[in-house]
């Protein structure tokens, strides 16, 4: 699972899945998950619409509870009370806790339009850690360089192209200096040769080691950067693996199957 470049590591992972199952009524989304993810490692989810890609993210990130299971931050437990479809976490500040460590990149954005981009990364690290202005001010804008769009630091959301308001999310996660980050599907809702500019920063990301979970429907991205796959086929792992063998030596028909159909797209 580690690649030659990854660091070692001894802590904890930072996140660890153990058997999570999550249902909407009787509809069973996962049915027995598990994943863990590394410190410094890039875990990537495939898997066609539908297969629990997306809501097994929110239930890392505890934007979704969970019926059954354990879900572990740096080897702490969520601490859960009830049971079943009333389950939900018991400690609100262990959830605020854990979530400030895994900053979420949506697929829409989701920048506050009545901000500018720099006062949209700045907001959470200053409102929610309650860190200082002018030192999350000089972050913040560092960040923008990073990414590629320091010159955008005064402008509105509505100024910008999908790709730089996705750039300017990325940026807001990781302002908040998070243990990992956490993106659903950060390309799909750009055209094509904006992807680009989105891919060149994750791939940037993952070449710094950075933890990170991606839910993505680009199989190349989840190639390049990964230093393992997760399969997902109707809310269990149908298959995982390190990338050269999943994308090149996939041992099941169902991956064979969704492999060929998302090539042929």
């Amino acid at each position: 699972m580690m690649n030659q470049t990854t660091p070692p590591h001894s802590a904890a992972p930072v996140i660890r899945i153990e058997g999570l199952h999550k249902s909407y009524g009787p509809l069973e989304v996962l049915k027995g998950v598990s994943m863990t993810a590394p410190r410094g490692h890039v875990i990537s989810l495939i898997g066609s619409s539908g297969s629990g890609k997306s809501t097994l993210l929110r239930c890392c990130n505890l934007l979704e509870n969970s019926q059954a299971g354990d879900i572990l931050f740096e080897g702490e437990p969520v601490r859960w009370k009830g049971r079943g479809q009333d389950r939900r976490p018991a400690d609100r500040a262990q959830v605020t806790r854990m979530r400030t460590n895994l900053a979420m990149v949506f697929q829409q954005f989701n920048l506050w339009a009545h901000m500018t981009i720099l006062q949209n990364v700045m907001e959470a690290p200053v409102t929610v850690l309650g860190e200082d202005r002018a030192v999350v001010e000089d972050r913040a804008r560092a960040l923008l360089a990073k990414v590629g769009i320091g010159d955008k630091a005064d402008a509105w959301p509505a100024q910008l192209s999908g790709g730089q308001q996705q750039r300017a999310a990325i940026a807001r996660a990781l302002c908040m200096q998070p243990k990992a980050l956490l993106f659903d599907e950060p390309t799909s809702a750009l055209d094509p040769e904006l992807q680009q500019e989105v891919v060149k920063v994750i791939k940037d990301l993952a070449g710094e080691h950075r933890t990170m979970i991606l839910v993505t429907h680009d199989m190349r991205l989840a190639a390049d950067v990964s230093d393992h796959v997760v399969f997902l086929h109707q809310g269990v792992i149908c298959e995982e693996g390190p990338p050269d063998r999943l994308f090149g030596d996939p041992q099941t028909e169902r991956l064979r199957g969704f492999l060929s159909a998302t090539m042929a797209t």
